[in-house]
């Protein structure tokens, strides 16, 4: 049995989970330390007596809070001559129509840091004009001068042609080699980081590419040494980084290729919640993600979603990731009045210091940094009244039950807060001040909901909502009601559940490179084996680097009807489906369920994209010619995944479980509420609502005219009565 310890970082907890020598799972939730959060994960540790030799899966949010928050590394940027401007000009495309005066985020390097080179390569992955390295010369002084800590490099059509981007590499190696050795050795320039766009993201469109390139150099300093630090006190236990994509890579990736880490512990989530329902047969999923700071959302119609058009922080990512979609709405969030009188929740936070008021720790000058950082009103920070301390007032939250009675909340701090919530309002009840909290709270995660179904084809009434985190079984049936979704499953574990996942998630390598050609003009078996060959080689051995011999490999085609502008990606199977770095073969596709082979290859793949493209726009054009953009490779490496025990079903009755009664606040008055403890309910028990179900990692609302049952996995399965 692997011992392994799966770590989650969020805004206001670190969760964990271990599995142990005998195949044991604990948990475990530890306050999270913003300023290092490699902190609450070696306290984590210590809390749990993990052993030495235990391999550690972390979702990290170092890279995600860098870019939100801007501090990053000092970063330059080296680009072609007269494409300096690019990374600030970007797309004419407007998030928000409405906005008067738009604003958009500053570039993360500033103009006078981008720097033009005098070379050109052309459309065609030709040398129009040679790069000359002399060029460079005034570049690396200035970088030096202005203590540059780290470099991007995004050179027009690169990635047809990378020489040009390798060079200035090692041209850059090869100075700071001679820096270092000139007894300067605490310059920062001696260990400057360099990321290419020919390797972070070969493919065209010049924009997004300078972006992603970009975001890699901004946040690869910091996460290097975070990473450096987390695994120096983790001692001999390996590490490895949860990617945005929902698998895994080394620690060394990671700190070179950060980018790749930027939503990893939502990613975690999903792929969680993915895994544990998939065992109790549920398939078509809505995932739904409720922290401390923030609620993020996934829809899974019988698989992980994935996309390589993400954004964050205002800027494009362009790198696979799961297709995730995240507002500002956690427990912590908090509850302001603007200028008119409406009430609004979030997106500003109380994070984990000082967290809800509940929490009862002093606010110090926490009040004062929230002004800053939001540029509120004074009006807006009034109360320190957030989502959590709402759900405490209306008794879902119980001030003796939660974290399974090891931190008890402050039902009077709470209720403060509300109350001056409450004049702010208008002077209604505090209950009433709650209650409106928890509305705006819902209506914001619901539109979420709505932006991932409904915006996009998807009736929510054919899903089922899977609520988790350590706030998302507290709002998931309301939700469900309002959105007609007609069932509610809750893993065992749903506060940890992020953490669980990177337990679940596989060693992922992913790679890509633009080809653009049309269909029509090819041999497309043939060609498919020419140009995915070299991926497939780097793919395998990059892997064994790694320790995986033997990986899995997918298969994946951008698309488009010549003359679009944008693609639709689509997979497709190849073999060999599982590879040995020394035994890779090319055999051609295959398509067909039963293997057989295929005489025209080139009518299958078309006939996949004009269904997709139906699917995604309602129409196709069998007639058109189609064109291949990018070409994409995914190798997996094999996991073993926790096991989910299965117990035996018992009589219905759950009275056993039974731990109390009390008001609880729903339809904006107060009902007699029974409350259970979830370790001792046990398969096969059922009850009504409404009711409140206590456990460590969470607490669940079950409403008045819902109803509980247990599976056989000790999951609950939520149904309108």
């Amino acid at each position: 049995m692997n011992v392994r310890l799966g770590v989650d970082t969020g805004g206001t907890f670190t969760d964990f989970v271990w599995v142990d020598g005998s195949g044991h799972v604990q948990i475990h939730k530890q306050l999270s330390t913003p300023p290092d959060p490699s902190a609450a994960i070696l306290q984590g540790i210590d809390v749990l007596h993990v052993p030495e030799g235990t391999a550690v899966v972390h979702g990290s949010t170092v890279a995600t809070n860098a870019l939100l928050e801007r501090r990053g590394a000092r970063t330059a940027l080296i680009t072609t001559k007269g494409f300096a401007d690019v990374l600030e000009i970007g797309r004419q495309n407007r998030p928000d129509i409405y906005a008067l005066v738009p604003q958009k985020p500053p570039p993360l390097v500033p103009r006078a840091w981008r720097f033009e080179l005098d070379e050109r390569i052309t459309a065609q992955g030709e040398v129009l004009r040679p790069l000359n390295p002399d060029d460079l010369r005034p570049i690396l002084a200035q970088l030096a001068a202005e203590q540059i800590e780290s470099v991007a490099v995004c050179l027009l059509f690169s990635f047809l042609y990378p020489e040009h981007e390798q060079r200035i590499r090692q041209e850059i190696r090869d100075w700071r080699l001679a820096i270092k050795s000139a007894a300067n050795l605490q310059s920062p320039i001696s260990n400057l980081p360099i990321s290419l766009s020919s390797d972070i993201l070969p493919e065209y469109r010049e924009y997004e590419r300078m972006s992603t390139t970009v975001i890699n150099a901004y946040v690869a300093p910091l996460m290097s040494r975070y990473l450096g630090r987390l695994a120096a006190g983790l001692g001999v236990r390996p590490l490895t980084i949860m990617q945005s994509n929902g698998g895994v890579i080394s620690a060394v990736t990671a700190g070179q290729q950060a980018a790749r880490t930027a939503l990893s512990g939502p990613a975690g989530g999903v792929v969680g919640a993915h895994y544990v329902a998939a065992q109790a047969g549920f398939s078509d999923l809505i995932t739904f993600d409720m922290g401390g700071t923030s609620t993020d959302v996934a829809l899974c119609h019988g698989r992980i979603p994935t996309t390589t058009s993400g954004h964050i922080a205002g800027m494009p990512l362009r790198l696979p990731l799961i297709d995730i979609h995240t507002v500002g709405a956690g427990g912590g969030s908090l509850a302001h009045v603007d200028a008119g009188g409406a009430l609004h929740v979030g997106p500003q936070s109380a994070g984990a210091d000082p967290g809800p008021a509940c929490y009862g720790r002093e606010i110090g000058d926490r009040r004062l940094e929230i002004k800053e950082a939001t540029q509120s009103p004074i009006s807006n920070l009034q109360s320190r009244a957030t989502v959590t301390d709402a759900n405490l007032v209306l008794g879902r939250l119980d001030a003796d039950h939660f974290l399974g009675g090891m931190m008890r909340l402050d039902v009077g701090a709470a209720r403060a807060a509300l109350a001056e919530l409450a004049e702010l309002m208008g002077a209604v009840s505090v209950e009433a001040a709650a209650w409106g909290v928890i509305q705006v709270a819902n209506a914001n995660m619901e539109r979420a909901i709505r932006h991932i179904s409904v915006e996009r084809g998807y009736d929510p009434r054919l899903f089922t909502l899977l609520p988790f985190g350590g706030a998302g079984p507290l709002h998931a049936c309301e939700l469900a009601a309002n959105l007609h979704i007609p069932r509610v499953f809750i893993p065992p574990s749903p506060g940890v559940l992020s953490a669980l996942g990177m337990l679940v998630a596989a060693p992922t390598k992913d790679y890509s490179k633009t080809v653009m050609e049309e269909i029509g003009r090819l041999e497309i078996g043939d060609w498919l084996g020419e140009v995915f060959a070299d991926l497939e080689e780097r793919a395998a051995n990059e892997m064994a680097a790694e320790g995986h011999e033997t990986v899995t490999l997918h298969y994946a085609l951008d698309m488009r009807y010549k003359g679009q502008s944008h693609e639709l990606t689509i997979p497709f199977d190849r073999h060999p489906l599982s590879v040995n770095r020394n035994t890779i073969t090319d055999d051609g596709l295959r398509l067909t369920d039963d293997g057989s082979p295929i005489t025209d290859n080139r009518l299958p793949i078309t006939a996949l994209f004009h269904a997709a493209h139906q699917t995604r726009y309602g129409y196709h054009q069998p007639d058109a010619a189609v064109e291949i953009v990018t070409i994409r490779l995914t190798a997996v490496a094999p996991v073993t995944p926790p096991p989910l025990p299965q117990y035996p079903p018992a009589e219905p009755d759950a009275t056993a479980a039974l731990v109390g009664e009390k008001e609880v606040w729903f339809n904006q008055q107060p009902v007699l509420t029974r409350l259970y403890n979830r370790a001792r309910l046990r398969p096969g028990h059922q009850f009504p609502g409404p009711a409140i179900i206590f456990q460590y990692d969470t607490t669940t609302v079950v409403p008045p005219e819902w109803g509980t049952a247990v599976d056989v996995y000790g999951n609950l399965l939520l149904t309108t009565l």
